[in-house]
Protein backbone atom coordinates (compact mmCIF):
# COMPACT_ATOMS: atom_id res chain seq x y z
CA UNK A 1 0.00 0.00 0.00
CA UNK A 2 1.57 3.29 -1.45
CA UNK A 3 1.47 5.88 1.43
CA UNK A 4 3.05 9.28 1.20
CA UNK A 5 3.18 12.14 3.69
CA UNK A 6 3.03 15.26 2.70
CA UNK A 7 4.52 18.30 4.37
CA UNK A 8 1.66 18.90 6.74
CA UNK A 9 1.67 15.63 7.69
CA UNK A 10 -1.53 14.04 5.42
CA UNK A 11 -1.29 12.01 2.78
CA UNK A 12 -1.26 12.58 -0.77
CA UNK A 13 -4.63 10.75 -1.22
CA UNK A 14 -5.62 12.64 1.71
CA UNK A 15 -5.24 15.86 0.05
CA UNK A 16 -6.52 14.15 -3.24
CA UNK A 17 -9.60 13.71 -1.87
CA UNK A 18 -10.00 16.77 -0.27
CA UNK A 19 -9.01 18.78 -3.26
CA UNK A 20 -11.35 17.38 -5.74
CA UNK A 21 -14.72 18.66 -4.50
CA UNK A 22 -12.48 21.88 -3.96
CA UNK A 23 -12.34 22.00 -7.67
CA UNK A 24 -15.76 20.80 -8.72
CA UNK A 25 -17.36 24.07 -6.45
CA UNK A 26 -14.26 26.26 -7.82
CA UNK A 27 -15.52 25.51 -11.32
CA UNK A 28 -19.44 25.84 -10.18
CA UNK A 29 -21.22 28.80 -12.12
CA UNK A 30 -18.92 30.07 -14.13
CA UNK A 31 -18.99 29.93 -17.91
CA UNK A 32 -15.47 30.79 -18.96
CA UNK A 33 -13.25 27.54 -19.92
CA UNK A 34 -9.97 29.37 -19.64
CA UNK A 35 -10.51 31.24 -16.37
CA UNK A 36 -11.59 27.54 -15.00
CA UNK A 37 -8.70 25.42 -15.88
CA UNK A 38 -5.91 28.87 -14.82
CA UNK A 39 -7.80 27.76 -11.34
CA UNK A 40 -7.55 24.20 -10.92
CA UNK A 41 -3.92 24.82 -12.31
CA UNK A 42 -3.58 27.00 -9.45
CA UNK A 43 -5.33 24.76 -6.82
CA UNK A 44 -3.18 21.88 -7.99
CA UNK A 45 0.16 23.84 -7.86
CA UNK A 46 -0.64 25.68 -4.45
CA UNK A 47 -2.05 22.47 -3.08
CA UNK A 48 1.59 20.06 -3.80
CA UNK A 49 3.72 22.58 -4.62
CA UNK A 50 4.51 21.19 -7.70
CA UNK A 51 7.25 22.18 -9.60
CA UNK A 52 5.48 22.84 -13.00
CA UNK A 53 1.88 22.25 -13.78
CA UNK A 54 0.08 23.05 -16.86
CA UNK A 55 -2.64 22.49 -19.59
CA UNK A 56 -1.92 21.58 -23.48
CA UNK A 57 -5.16 21.56 -25.67
CA UNK A 58 -5.18 19.77 -28.62
CA UNK A 59 -5.07 22.37 -31.72
CA UNK A 60 -5.63 20.21 -34.94
CA UNK A 61 -2.43 18.31 -35.51
CA UNK A 62 -0.54 19.30 -32.20
CA UNK A 63 -0.92 20.43 -28.24
CA UNK A 64 -0.79 23.85 -27.24
CA UNK A 65 0.14 25.19 -24.30
CA UNK A 66 -2.69 26.92 -22.23
CA UNK A 67 -2.45 27.80 -18.62
CA UNK A 68 -0.10 26.88 -16.80
CA UNK A 69 2.21 27.84 -12.79
CA UNK A 70 6.05 27.56 -13.27
CA UNK A 71 8.78 28.16 -15.28
CA UNK A 72 8.35 29.21 -18.94
CA UNK A 73 7.40 25.97 -21.01
CA UNK A 74 7.45 24.78 -24.78
CA UNK A 75 4.38 26.26 -26.69
CA UNK A 76 3.63 23.71 -28.94
CA UNK A 77 4.29 19.81 -28.73
CA UNK A 78 3.52 17.03 -31.57
CA UNK A 79 1.41 14.21 -31.49
CA UNK A 80 3.86 11.46 -30.44
CA UNK A 81 6.61 13.93 -29.23
CA UNK A 82 7.66 14.06 -25.32
CA UNK A 83 5.98 12.95 -22.67
CA UNK A 84 2.82 14.96 -23.64
CA UNK A 85 2.76 14.18 -26.92
CA UNK A 86 3.15 10.31 -26.38
CA UNK A 87 0.16 10.24 -24.04
CA UNK A 88 -1.80 12.00 -26.42
CA UNK A 89 -0.34 9.23 -29.02
CA UNK A 90 -1.39 6.43 -26.91
CA UNK A 91 -4.10 8.27 -25.71
CA UNK A 92 -3.16 7.04 -21.75
CA UNK A 93 -1.93 8.53 -18.28
CA UNK A 94 2.12 8.76 -18.45
CA UNK A 95 4.07 8.39 -15.36
CA UNK A 96 7.48 8.99 -15.78
CA UNK A 97 9.90 8.58 -12.84
CA UNK A 98 13.16 9.68 -14.51
CA UNK A 99 12.43 12.23 -17.60
CA UNK A 100 16.13 11.65 -18.53
CA UNK A 101 15.28 8.06 -19.37
CA UNK A 102 12.24 9.12 -21.43
CA UNK A 103 13.14 8.75 -25.02
CA UNK A 104 12.30 11.87 -26.64
CA UNK A 105 11.91 14.20 -23.40
CA UNK A 106 11.77 17.39 -23.99
CA UNK A 107 13.03 19.49 -21.52
CA UNK A 108 11.44 22.86 -21.34
CA UNK A 109 13.39 23.26 -18.09
CA UNK A 110 16.57 20.84 -16.31
CA UNK A 111 15.00 21.47 -13.10
CA UNK A 112 12.09 18.59 -14.08
CA UNK A 113 13.12 15.26 -12.78
CA UNK A 114 9.85 13.38 -13.19
CA UNK A 115 6.72 13.98 -15.01
CA UNK A 116 3.23 12.37 -14.95
CA UNK A 117 0.96 13.50 -17.82
CA UNK A 118 -3.50 12.67 -18.39
CA UNK A 119 -5.45 12.97 -20.94
CA UNK A 120 -8.44 15.12 -20.99
CA UNK A 121 -11.34 13.26 -22.85
CA UNK A 122 -14.79 15.34 -23.94
CA UNK A 123 -16.95 13.37 -25.80
CA UNK A 124 -14.68 10.33 -26.29
CA UNK A 125 -11.80 12.29 -28.15
CA UNK A 126 -8.40 13.51 -26.01
CA UNK A 127 -9.16 17.68 -25.86
CA UNK A 128 -6.29 18.41 -24.00
CA UNK A 129 -3.70 17.00 -21.61
CA UNK A 130 -2.90 17.88 -18.24
CA UNK A 131 0.83 17.74 -17.76
CA UNK A 132 2.85 18.50 -13.96
CA UNK A 133 6.47 18.21 -13.79
CA UNK A 134 8.36 17.58 -10.03
CA UNK A 135 11.95 18.35 -8.97
CA UNK A 136 12.09 14.69 -7.29
CA UNK A 137 12.91 11.57 -8.63
CA UNK A 138 10.24 9.12 -9.09
CA UNK A 139 7.35 11.62 -7.78
CA UNK A 140 4.63 10.54 -8.66
CA UNK A 141 2.45 7.19 -8.85
CA UNK A 142 -0.91 5.36 -8.99
CA UNK A 143 -2.60 7.71 -6.55
CA UNK A 144 -1.65 10.69 -8.22
CA UNK A 145 -2.67 9.33 -11.33
CA UNK A 146 -5.94 8.25 -10.00
CA UNK A 147 -7.15 11.52 -8.94
CA UNK A 148 -5.29 13.62 -11.83
CA UNK A 149 -7.81 11.33 -14.07
CA UNK A 150 -10.51 12.32 -12.00
CA UNK A 151 -9.35 16.31 -12.28
CA UNK A 152 -9.08 15.98 -15.96
CA UNK A 153 -12.64 14.89 -15.64
CA UNK A 154 -13.28 18.71 -14.35
CA UNK A 155 -11.26 20.06 -16.82
CA UNK A 156 -12.64 18.44 -20.04
CA UNK A 157 -16.12 19.05 -18.25
CA UNK A 158 -15.37 22.78 -18.51
CA UNK A 159 -14.05 22.94 -21.87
Amino acid sequence: MEVTITKDGTTKRERYHSLIPQLSALVKGESDPIANVANIIAALKQSFGFFWVGIYFVKEDELVLGPFQGTVACTRIKKGSGVCGTAWEKEESIIVPDVDLFPGHIACSHFSRSEIVVPCYKNGKIVAVLDIDSIKLDDFSFTDKEYLEKTAEIIASVL
